[in-house]
């Protein structure tokens, strides 16, 4: 495994000269389909090492902001929201050092404790989460702190704009309608050529959170997840959403989680690895104007 996120060389992966930070949370405690997520930070360090540096739609070498790759966080056998208050701990580290923070998981647990830590430096401030699942759930399997929470927890602290959505529960659906919450359901997405726009307009804040599930996308091409989900979005329809929110916002913080790696199967640990550059460079040209095109 390489020692860093694209096996960069120190000059431009030290910490201390870094503008971006990637902190590994290999965390699967509360998976309820297929487990394996733990593994993903590590699947998608070696997958990066074959991404290319230069980006032919930024016109740039994304690298050349400065990503330093941390150690993986370990979460050990101790309760889980010990663990959560650690990950806090370690993403308002980054924050305060003012780099762009970069988690990747492991499941979608990780993203609450993250949120909280970002919003005490960023009080107005708004999720959006990329993802299959609603995530709204108040408990699930005996525990508030569920990957099937995550959302829940995350509108305990801040708004969010869900984007992709395409399997919720009952109570889930009926909690979307009475608080009028911005959801964009996939099958919607599929139907209207201003979505981008439309989602983009919906978040109400300067400063954003980005979280990405990766079963956002359609299983055909995304089928290494622990919850893979048909009728997707695709690979141009996620980039183009996330350039348009990293032009129009301010990004304070990204995750992306969910990812499953399975063996002899590459194909997903690189899409991952390649969608983590692409959106450190979309953050990149925003703070860096003659990039943008």
């Amino acid at each position: 495994m390489p020692s860093t996120y694209f096996d960069l060389p120190d000059k431009i992966s030290k910490y201390e000269h870094a503008k971006v930070a990637i902190l590994p949370v290999p965390f699967d405690k509360t998976t309820s389909y297929i487990k394996g997520t733990a593994k993903a930070p590590k699947a998608i360090l070696t997958a990066s090492a074959q991404v290319e540096l230069y980006d032919e739609e930024l016109g740039m070498e994304i690298c050349d902001v400065g990503i330093a790759t941390l150690s993986p966080l370990k979460s050990g056998s101790g309760p889980i929201g010990k663990f959560l208050e650690k990950i806090g701990l370690a993403v308002s580290r980054i924050d305060r050092d003012g780099k762009l923070p970069v988690m990747i998981g492991g499941e979608h647990s990780i993203t609450p404790p993250a949120v909280r830590a970002i919003a005490k430096t960023h009080p107005s401030l708004t999720v959006v989460q990329l993802d299959a699942h609603a995530d709204l759930r108040e408990e699930y399997e005996g525990t508030k702190w569920s990957h099937a929470c995550a959302m829940a927890r995350v509108l305990e602290i801040a708004p969010a704009v869900q984007v992709g959505i395409r399997n919720l529960s009952k109570d889930e659906a009926e909690r979307v309608a009475k608080e009028n919450l911005p959801v964009f359901f996939a099958h919607k997405i599929k139907e209207d050529k201003g979505w981008i726009e439309n989602a983009v307009n919906a978040v109400k804040t300067k400063d954003v959170y980005i979280t990405v599930d990766v079963d956002v996308f359609d299983s055909s091409i995304m089928p290494d997840t622990g919850t893979p989900e048909p009728g997707g979005l695709d690979w141009y329809e996620v980039t183009s959403f996330l350039r348009a929110l990293s032009m129009k916002k301010n990004v304070v913080a990204v995750d992306f989680v969910e990812l499953c790696p399975q063996k002899g199967h590459h194909a997903s640990d690189f899409m991952v690895a390649k969608l983590i550059y692409k959106s450190i460079g979309y953050w990149a040209a925003n703070k860096k104007p003659e990039a943008r095109s």
